[in-house]
Parts: C-alpha cells; structure tokens; sequence
C-alpha cells in the first residue's frame, strides 16, 4: 500500500520546488489573459470613429427603437450636443396651435441656413414624430435643457414645453422655434441627417 507523504525543506516547511511551479502556472496565465485583452481594445476601438473622425463630422447614428415616446437623448457629433426627441401626439397638437404661432418669432422657419430644405415645415423634421436639433442657442452657445412639461412654475402658465436656456433665458419650442422676445436671434439650428431604416438614423448625411 503506497502512502504519499509531503516533501519537506532543509528547515522542516514544505518544499519550494511545487509552489513555485504554481506560482509561475498562474503567472502565466494572468499575463496571457493580459495580453490577450491588450490586444483586443485596439481591436473594438477600430469598430468606433476616431475622436478625429467625430470632431471633424464624421456622421453618427441613433437607434430610433430605443427611445420611448415623449423621451430625449443626446449624442455628439462634430464636438457638439444634438438632440434626438421623439415626440408624442400631444406634443405635436401643442405645435400646432395657432396661438403658439403667434408667440414666435420665425414660426415657419423662413431663415432657409437652419434648417434642411426637407425639414422646412411646421415640425422642421423630416418625421414629424422624431425631432433631431443641435442642442446649441444660437444667442452665444450655452446649451438650452430640455423642458417638456406643460406650463411649469418656473416657466410660467404658457409654456407649452420646449427648451430653456439658463444662461440667458431663451426660449424654443419643441421644433426648436425661437420665442418671441428674447436674446436668441433664430431658431435653433437642424443638422443633415437621413434615414438608413425605419428604426436607424444617420446624423450628419445630406440626403
């Protein structure tokens, strides 16, 4: 009958020798799991735009099917924030409203350098239920917040939701219209985009 028994070392402690093999078992495979995961960043980093790329307009795309009704997202594109909001019915009556109209200053969007020519209408979007805007006041470049409720404290009674600028408290509807009577000058500005699908949008496309 064969009895294993521990080799010991000169002082009595078990032998080096096998922890040492351990050791440097593991070793090994915590540098190759180190290597492996170096060599795959470059790897998934190349599926991305580059900073460059995306600082210099390279174009971006959303997934429309992952924003829910009456919800906004906000994603980069040529070093500044552009708004995706997908707008509800009641959003969209609210636009409607002669007596809106009257409270802005271009209602039409008659300054054609805002806006593509196929988002010169009255939701200055080439689909009336996705409103896609560069989230920059054309007063001096603060970035407006979005405010979707209906008549807020703040905001007073007529407020029909939109985007507040709290730099210098212009005002824009949810087609990014300017109000009448404040510092901003013009609308807030459309980007090029374009339809790949019925759910992907490509931001930074001309049609």
């Amino acid at each position: 009958m064969r009895t294993d028994t521990m080799k010991t070392g000169r002082n009595g402690q078990p032998g080096t020798r096998s922890s040492r093999r351990r050791f440097l078992t593991a070793a090994t495979t915590v540098i190759g799991g180190i290597g492996v995961a170096a060599l795959a960043v470059p790897f998934i980093k190349s599926w991305l735009p580059s900073e460059r790329a995306r600082s210099g307009g390279a174009p971006v795309q959303v997934d429309l099917s992952k924003i829910e009704t009456g919800r906004q997202v906000t994603v980069e594109w040529r070093s500044r924030p552009v708004f995706v909001l997908h707008r509800s019915r009641d959003m969209l009556d609210r636009l409607n409203q002669r007596s809106h109209w009257q409270r802005l200053r271009d209602p039409q969007s008659e300054v054609e350098t805002q806006q593509p020519v196929y988002a010169k209408n009255a939701t200055r979007a080439m689909r009336e239920d996705f409103f896609i805007v560069i989230g920059v006041c054309t007063h001096l470049g603060c970035i407006p917040t979005f405010r979707p409720e209906v008549a807020p404290d703040d905001l007073g009674a007529e407020w029909p939701g939109g985007y507040f600028c709290p730099c210098h408290s212009s005002k824009f509807d949810l087609a990014g219209r300017v109000f009448k009577g404040v510092p901003a000058p013009t609308n807030l500005v459309v980007p090029p985009y374009r339809y790949l699908d019925d759910n992907i949008v490509e931001i930074g496309t001309k049609v």
